[in-house]
């Protein structure tokens, strides 16, 4: 063959000029068709919702014993579904450590640096009532997920509801009241700027062997994109923890989060749900803060708690229970609860109120 020296040659100096140009011309289209290409296919990713992503695990305290393959591998059971992911029971094998494992919906995640800022913010909140983040886990297909440990005990909701005599027991209840108002404080007063849950209810609050509570999903909402974030506030409405003023997530704060945990209060000392939907009489309202306001309108003060949280006296006077301590409690839990947010208490009036009723 012959090579470009020899062509040049053969073909003069006029010719010559006519290759090089020819040979520019070529490069010129062959290096834009490649970008058009690159530029085609980034335009579709967008189109659809597609971005590249690149493998990470970013662990935090206590969870350093993670890997990927070990998140990846482990078998899980379902625990729980949303519209904006799936909850695993999982087995981490190489530490043979029972872990929860949140799968994030890739539709439903706020996209860039904002999102993995939130994430290291969140890995970085330690508290004794708080569920910690171990670590997160960001996949080649934009998957999600956040590695939290596991309580055996279940959520609040269930401990509230399956008929457990220490869900009666006053100290179980006044002890889960403080914790999660502790690890609410947290949230609200440890940090430059408030931390606000923006979704509390009994499902989401975990508890351990001994009746400890573990808030969480705290800050979560912050991990998803509006229209995600909205889908959570309509869930938190249906479930009755949503406070009247509360219209979008964005606009979620320190007072809405204290009045779902006024609810969380009533449900405690009730036993009922936040929502009633097959009320027995014109009396009993659809919401239980309303219910509880029609039940003191009433002189109806048997449905304010249950019965049998005064049979549960213990030999320990300090967690010894009075029908003063728990119209105290509820007193607080309807202040919470107030339709107007500005008689709202702030959770440092929460925590000196229920260390009061301790006394």
């Amino acid at each position: 063959m012959m090579n470009t020296h020899m062509l040049i040659l053969v073909l003069g100096p006029t010719s010559t000029a006519l290759l090089v140009v020819l040979i520019l011309v070529i490069l010129f289209y062959r290096k834009r068709t490649v970008k058009n290409g690159r530029e085609d296919m980034e335009n579709m990713d967008r189109k659809y919702g597609v971005e590249a992503q690149i493998e990470e695990l970013i662990t935090f305290h206590g969870g350093q014993d993670l890997t990927i393959s070990d998140i990846l591998d482990a078998p899980g059971e379902v625990v729980g579904k949303s519209t904006y992911g799936t909850l695993y029971k999982a087995l981490m094998q190489q530490s043979t450590t029972l872990r929860l494992l949140r799968f994030l919906r890739p539709v439903c995640c706020a996209r860039g640096e904002e999102f993995v800022d939130v994430i290291r913010l969140l890995g970085c909140i330690r508290h004794p009532n708080l569920v910690p983040l171990l670590g997160f886990y960001g996949g080649l297909r934009g998957e999600k997920l956040l590695v939290h440990p596991f309580y055996r005990r279940g959520n609040l909701a269930e401990f509230i509801r399956d008929g457990n005599g220490d869900s009666h027991k006053w100290a179980n209840i006044y002890s889960i009241s403080i914790g999660i108002a502790k690890g609410l404080e947290h949230l609200h007063t440890g940090f430059q700027k408030p931390i606000i849950h923006g979704n509390l209810k009994s499902k989401n609050v975990l508890l351990d062997c001994n009746y400890q509570p573990y808030v969480s999903d705290f800050g979560l909402h912050l991990l998803l994109n509006a229209t995600a974030g909205q889908e959570m506030l309509e869930t938190l409405a249906s479930e009755g923890y949503k406070p009247p003023e509360l219209i979008k997530m964005r606009d979620a704060s320190e007072e809405t989060d204290i009045y779902s945990f006024g609810v969380i209060l009533l449900e405690l000392l009730s036993g009922k749900e936040p929502i009633n939907e097959n009320p027995t009489s014109e009396e009993d309202d659809f919401f239980l803060p309303n219910f509880m306001r029609n039940a003191v309108l009433g002189h109806r003060i048997g449905d304010l708690f249950r019965p049998d949280i005064l049979l549960s006296n213990n030999n320990d006077d300090e967690n010894r229970v009075t029908e003063e301590r728990i119209l105290k409690l509820f007193q607080l839990a309807m202040t919470c609860c107030s339709p107007s947010h500005f008689v709202r208490p702030n959770i440092k009036q929460v925590l000196w109120k229920l260390e009061d009723i301790g006394k």
